[in-house]
């Protein structure tokens, strides 16, 4: 993944052909942190806190919902991800690469915990566990390409 240029208005990206799969299949998984796994709180149990967490579950089930629409849209539009003959264009306004940071967290944070919260990594890899590994480090890797995008302070 490969900084093309930013501007005040756009980034724009070039991707070889394996990442612009990569990608792709990475940002199909969305979302994957388990619903139950956002607490209102960890403090002791109170009447209201049934109703309260309910009410947590079903906002965030609206906002995932609400990303998972936008994110399938930016994928269809040929003007914002287009493949190319050496991969793919990304073009993004500056506030959607940190919407897609923040969907590419869900993702490598729900690919941890699914695999069980491992400190550093899965004690065993086997046909289960490989998937939610390989997604939650390729989540990882755009991550940390987007975020090296942003820190540039100039245009290019």
């Amino acid at each position: 993944m490969k900084l093309i240029r930013t501007t005040k208005t756009r980034v724009l990206f070039h991707l070889g052909h394996w990442e612009a799969h990569l990608l792709l299949e990475v940002l199909n998984l969305y979302p994957c942190l388990p619903t139950a796994h956002q607490k209102l709180s960890k403090a002791s149990r109170r009447p209201e806190s049934d109703a309260n967490q309910q009410l947590l579950d079903e906002a965030l089930a609206e906002h995932r919902a609400e990303n998972k629409k936008q994110l399938q849209a930016l994928l269809a539009d040929r003007r914002r991800f287009a493949p190319t003959e050496t991969g793919g264009r990304l073009s993004l306004p500056p506030a959607e690469v940190e919407w897609i940071l923040q969907v590419l967290n869900d993702i490598r944070v729900g690919s941890w915990v699914r695999l069980g919260s491992p400190d550093p990594t899965p004690t065993k890899l086997n046909e289960t566990t490989a998937p939610h590994y390989r997604a939650m480090e390729m989540a990882g890797y755009f991550e940390a390409q987007l975020l090296e995008a942003l820190r540039g302070d100039h245009e290019t």
